[in-house]
């Protein structure tokens, strides 16, 4: 990770129980076929990088995988340890992962591939995958075909400045060049987070770019989410957020691992 994204998201997400509480959870059926993808099951060794608070690790642990987490920001890591108790949780980058060479069955990225140095990311985790070993990448996307979505993106999206962004693919760079993966594979799921209008302030609250505005700054947007809301939901209580959940997933080539490894704090 850049090192202004890495300020970025070590400021923006430092408070993992806003984001735990916020941020939605993955469907069932993404779940499922992540998993099956990407071969996750019993005694399957799992590396689950930027892990957060843990919503993808607790269903790779729900499988019964060895999982290791990888979590760089300190407040997502403590609420990652309160939620997640039968992981490892190690300190750690996409670029510099403390695992050692071939001895993970999968690697997992949930809501933070864009956030990474995508080819030094992709070279980590060729290092630490076995020869044909996968890795699956998921995202919540909102569903900005929704008129009032779309109205609450192009407010987000006015501060976004040159915050990593998963809906403009640039991350899919790090794929296109020889990396050692074969192509990458997605399927797409429908989803949806029921949330009152403070759930949904706070849903906008947790996106690092918000999170990190001068107080009037955010004061306003929020604002204008409330009055968003207000307008063109007609006056419910409560309402789904619609989000669409891409699943992204690929295997790592049958040659031998590279030469080069990591060996501090191996795990």
């Amino acid at each position: 990770m850049a090192a202004d994204h890495c300020s970025l998201a070590g400021e923006g997400f430092a408070r993992g129980a806003r984001y735990e509480r916020a941020r939605p959870g993955y469907p069932a059926d993404a779940v499922d076929t992540l998993l099956r993808a990407c071969g996750i099951g019993p005694g399957t060794r799992v590396l689950d990088l930027a892990a957060g608070t843990g919503k993808l690790t607790r269903h790779l642990v729900a499988c019964g995988a060895q999982v290791v987490a990888i979590e760089p920001v300190a407040g997502m890591r403590a609420q990652l340890a309160s939620n997640i108790v039968d992981a490892q949780i190690h300190d750690g980058t996409a670029e510099r992962i403390p695992a050692a060479d071939g001895s993970m069955d999968a690697v997992t990225v949930g809501q933070a591939f864009h956030w990474f140095d995508g080819p030094a990311a992709v070279r980590e985790i060729s290092r630490v995958l076995a020869p044909g070993g996968a890795l699956g990448l998921v995202w919540n996307v909102m569903d900005r075909r929704v008129p009032w979505v779309g109205d609450l993106q192009d407010l987000i999206h006015r501060h976004r400045g040159s915050s990593p962004w998963y809906s403009g693919h640039a991350w899919r760079v790090a794929f296109t060049t020889e990396t050692g993966f074969g192509p990458l594979q997605h399927q797409a799921f429908a989803n949806a987070q029921e949330v009152d209008v403070e759930g949904l302030v706070e849903r906008i609250r947790s996106i690092s770019f918000i999170a990190t505005l001068p107080d009037v700054a955010q004061r306003e947007v929020l604002r204008e989410v409330r009055r968003i809301a207000r307008g063109r939901l007609s006056g419910q209580s409560s309402f789904a957020i619609p989000y669409t959940t891409d699943v992204f997933w690929t295997r790592r080539d049958e040659d031998p691992p590279p030469a080069h490894s990591w060996s501090a704090g191996s795990v």
